[in-house]
């Protein structure tokens, strides 16, 4: 498993509370892959534009 980028206490809550559902170990490494995606997305469109901060902007989400 790779680095977990994630608060898995929160996302559990969050789950629970807003779905009556449990999560499995599975879901919190797949919102973390996703995460660490993004992240990318972001560095990579800031580095394009010749910064070394990456913004708001930089992170697209494209299937929400």
């Amino acid at each position: 498993m790779a680095e977990v980028l994630v608060v898995t206490s929160k996302i559990k809550k969050h789950i629970k509370e807003t779905g009556g559902c449990n999560t499995s170990a599975e879901t919190v490494e797949v919102l973390s892959k996703a995460v660490e995606k993004l992240c990318q997305k972001g560095v990579d469109a800031a580095k394009a534009d010749g910064r070394k901060t990456v913004m708001a902007r930089d992170i697209v989400i494209d299937h929400i």
